[in-house]
């Protein structure tokens, strides 16, 4: 490469880089699928624990920008209700920023679907037969939570028989957002990193009776509400897909 071409991609990365830092929110409707970090427990936490988790497949912003995986993102617990007789467990928990680098990021998101550590795990696991592995995980086929089969040697995402995304040969799933109107999830005009997550994923997997409260799509506050009828007790190493909204003005 030239010294030229060199300091021009430079100045490029430069750029880049200073309008990611300047951006004080990420634009409405990006999916960031991180894992969580920390345990959080209806019964033992308090108002005020901070929340921590990770961005598991790079992001890539409208304008180019790159939120590299393993980006931070935190929070905090806002409110937490153990169960009582005739009364459900609920906690509430807000994400609020991004750091990578020596840069912070303030957001303001959603939920559209949790998963358990081991629906998390399972999706990683290969569904071909045993003597179907190939030479490499790059052989491999896989099930998104939600459902989507995931075929990395054709590098497509299927439900049934029908393409609705693409995968890396090292599983890094990227997808438009489907619309589930029942439980007020929307759909996304472009495609999102979805890392283990199904284009259609709005629920919550792996959990007996825990959901999440407020259901429609944009909540200005931030605050991720989760019910059960016993202690919300959701694993660190659990997978979260979040969604920017709107920042508050």
């Amino acid at each position: 490469m030239s010294a030229r071409v060199t300091k021009c991609v430079a100045v490029l990365a430069f750029l880049l880089l200073i309008s990611f830092a300047n951006a004080q929110t990420l634009p409405p409707g990006t999916a960031l699928p991180v894992m969580l970090r920390n345990t959080l427990d209806a019964r033992r936490d308090k108002a005020g624990k901070t929340i921590t988790a990770r961005l598991m497949q790079n992001v890539i912003l409208s304008d180019g920008v790159v939120l590299r995986t393993g980006a931070r993102i935190t929070g905090q617990v806002v409110s937490t209700m153990p169960a009582t007789r005739g009364a459900a467990s609920r906690i509430v928990v807000k994400f609020d920023q991004i750091s990578t680098g020596k840069h912070q990021i303030s957001i303001t998101a959603h939920l559209r679907a949790l998963a358990s550590p081991n629906a998390v795990f399972e999706a990683q696991l290969p569904t071909n037969a045993i003597d179907d592995y190939g030479t490499s995980t790059s052989d491999w086929n896989t099930v998104q939570i939600g459902g989507a089969g995931v075929y990395r040697g054709s590098g497509q995402v299927m439900d049934g028989g029908t393409v609705i995304g693409k995968t890396t040969d090292y599983g890094a799933v990227t997808a438009r957002l489907l619309a589930v109107p029942p439980l007020g999830c929307r759909a996304s005009e472009r495609e999102q990193a979805l890392w283990l997550f199904s284009p259609s994923a709005c629920a919550v997997y792996g959990y007996d009776d825990l959901r999440i409260v407020h259901r429609r799509d944009a909540s200005p506050s931030g605050e991720v509400e989760l019910e059960s009828q016993h202690d919300v007790h959701i694993g660190a190493g659990s997978g979260w897909l979040l969604r920017t909204d709107q920042a508050p003005n």
